[in-house]
């Protein structure tokens, strides 16, 4: 919601302020359709040539999660550590093969089922179950199970910031192709040379009309949402290591009410539940 508001903001007080000092909003209207085509047009093609299809298919696939709020609040971060807690105080109780087929399972696990929110995000139980089966093996100390998470936790940050350097080179890219709809409406100005004076002074507003709308699309509608998404890009790369931090402190020998604080310190501050919710919530979820 806050973002279309934005959005409404810019653009009202943008034309608001040109049509209340005597702007004609009829000359940008008219050549608004054309101007549009040219440098949208352009720019998407460009586009296109520029990045792979798995990444034009991220792009697609991640706009419309700009008009949505983030799911990373301090409930779902509660959530995902009393999981953590539960999952990791019957490893300590029963041992670690008592949770062998929770980690084979996880969505015929009653752990993970308890647990809706993050137990059925893929993503989530993916990461935190592959980790858990090295933990249950034994075959790798904290060390390299550490090396190898910041690996997984290095991809998913590219794969995640790829579709997003995409935007943010689409949103440079406007004001050269607002620039190239301008140069041609000058170039079919002084095709009409002769034309009456009004005429003329018409079809130079017309051409400038390319020039505003690329640098305006690209200053006030592309580039701020290609930085709302890497916001919500790096709320997702937290909860990753929200997790990495509380296995591991787990794998080092500290018991599950610890292993947790540790993974809530790492939380921005925004989400991070204190200490007393934190307990309350997994007491009260045993």
């Amino acid at each position: 919601m806050i973002v279309i508001v934005g959005y409404v903001v810019a653009m009202g007080c943008i034309f608001g302020v040109y049509i209340f000092h005597g702007g004609n909003i009829g000359v940008i209207l008219t050549a608004l359709p054309f101007e549009l085509i040219t440098i949208f047009g352009g720019a998407l093609g460009a586009f296109a040539v520029n990045n792979q299809p798995k990444v034009l298919k991220a792009v697609i696939k991640l706009i419309p999660q700009a008009l949505q709020s983030s799911k990373y609040t301090k409930a779902r971060y509660m959530e995902l550590m009393a999981l953590l807690y539960d999952i990791l105080q019957k490893a300590r109780k029963e041992g670690l093969m008592a949770i062998e087929k929770d980690v084979e399972s996880p969505h015929e696990s009653e752990i993970f089922k308890k647990y809706a929110t993050v137990g059925n995000d893929h993503h989530v139980v993916e990461f935190m179950t592959d980790y858990l089966r090295m933990m249950v093996s034994g075959n790798l100390n904290a060390h390299e199970i550490e090396s190898l998470m910041d690996s997984e936790i290095d991809t998913h940050h590219q794969e995640a910031h790829a579709p997003i350097a995409a935007i943010a080179r689409l949103a440079g890219a406007l004001p050269a192709f607002g620039i190239v709809a301008a140069v041609l409406g000058v170039v079919n100005t002084m095709g009409s040379v002769g034309q009456p004076p009004a005429i003329l002074g018409g079809m130079i507003a017309s051409a400038l009309v390319g020039t505003f709308l690329g640098i305006l699309l690209a200053y006030g509608v592309v580039e701020p949402l290609g930085g709302l998404l890497e916001q919500k890009s790096e709320d997702a790369a937290k909860e990753l290591q929200c997790i990495k931090t509380t296995l591991l402190a787990s794998m080092q020998g500290y018991n599950p009410s610890t292993a947790i604080e540790f993974g809530r310190k790492v939380l921005f501050s925004t989400e991070r539940p204190s200490f007393t919710e934190l307990e309350s919530h997994v007491r009260g979820k045993k």
